[in-house]
């Protein structure tokens, strides 16, 4: 294992549940978009280490991480309590196999994530071959309350963002949707993200076409009951898992932090 040890710049708390960690890059650390990274801090003299996706895209200058807040997690305790200038560990290998190379090109791609499974996709829709490989890329976020929503500021002006702008407008739709919470007045759906595709509510709201697995792709990243819905709806539905040897239609992570 080859670690590295990088300085934390900055800490943000989206709410009493999540929060995020920005770190400097060393000039060897390489990854593709959607990949993670086994990272953590040093503990009684040993490292403790999780997996966790890199939320910042490959051609950035700093790594960032998305992470729950688990009081009694042996990680996650302490990394929420970080502040700037202190030290995280970070192995230098990088998988996954939430990339554009597990999927075959086609027309529309669906990132489908709940909580701090929107990471990997933050990457993803930051990388300009990923608007040349698809027609439309859709980003559907779902979390409990509305305070969950992560980087949604970002999300929802993204295609008037001076940098990405230019290569996502027209093409990344962004749907926020929450599960405990009726929202009123503002651009947020009521419901799971799988329970949504499946009932066509996704395209009917984006007038969008419905979904085809002869021509649209789905990445999925979240809990294990989200990973087994959307696996058990692409199976029923003539999708097929893709791999690196053997890229397919859609594709899942099973990576967690504590």
């Amino acid at each position: 294992m080859s670690l590295t040890t990088e300085k934390i710049l900055s800490v943000k708390h989206w709410n009493d549940k999540t929060f995020s960690i920005t770190t400097t890059r060393s000039a060897g650390f390489r990854f593709r978009n959607g990949e993670f990274a086994m990272i953590g801090l040093n503990v009684e003299n040993k490292p403790l280490l999780r997996a966790y996706s890199v939320a910042s895209a490959n051609h950035e200058e700093t790594l960032e991480f998305l992470s729950i807040k688990v009081q009694d997690g042996p990680l996650t305790s302490r990394l929420q309590h970080c502040t700037i200038g202190d030290d995280l560990l970070i192995n230098s290998k990088t998988t996954g196999t939430l990339v554009l190379d597990f999927l075959l090109q086609g027309r529309n791609l669906y990132l489908l994530a709940t909580g701090t499974g929107l990471a990997p996709f933050m990457s993803i829709i930051k990388d300009p071959v990923t608007y040349k490989h698809y027609e439309k890329v859709i980003l559907v976020h779902t979390v409990r309350t509305e305070s969950e929503l992560a980087y949604r500021d970002f999300l929802s002006t993204m295609t008037e963002d001076e940098v990405y702008g230019d290569f996502t407008q027209g093409q990344f739709y962004y749907v926020p949707t929450v599960t405990r919470e009726n929202i009123t007045g503002q651009v947020v759906l009521q419901g799971r993200c799988t329970d949504l595709i499946e009932q066509d509510v996704i395209t009917n709201t984006l007038d969008l076409p419905p979904v085809d697995p002869t021509r649209d792709r789905v990445m999925a990243c979240g809990s294990m009951s989200m990973n087994k819905q959307v696996i058990d709806w692409c199976e029923t539905n003539g999708f097929e898992v893709g791999t690196n040897s053997k890229p397919g239609t859609y594709v899942y992570e099973k990576a967690f932090v504590d």
